[in-house]
């Protein structure tokens, strides 16, 4: 009797320690693989990375727009622009200048 007790309380301890790894196994598992886990985690940073850089370049053309539309206000007319706008939008030309006409016009 004293041998099937031992066997009992071992096979218990053992079985005990046979749970806890296969959790902690499951959760390493889900830790590394899972939505949230460390190899999401790579997709997130390029994710970033990537709408980062789009980020930038919308913020640099913005500021061209800008820079561009002060140029346009009543209050701060520039005449260089006033004079391109001219000539590409009403095609102006002043009488020194050299026009050449394209076949599609």
């Amino acid at each position: 009797m004293i041998t099937r007790t031992r066997f009992s309380r071992i096979f218990q301890g053992l079985l005990l320690h046979l749970a806890a790894v296969s959790l902690i196994g499951y959760f390493a598992f889900h830790a590394y693989t899972g939505n949230y886990g460390l190899n999401a985690r790579k997709g997130y940073e390029a994710d970033i990375e990537r709408l980062t850089r789009i980020r930038d370049d919308l913020r640099t053309e913005r500021e061209d727009l800008n820079r561009h539309l002060a140029l346009l206000r009543p209050q701060s007319i520039d005449p260089d622009t006033v004079e391109e706008l001219a000539r590409r939008d009403l095609g102006f030309a002043l009488p020194n200048d050299l026009v050449k006409l394209s076949p599609g016009r």
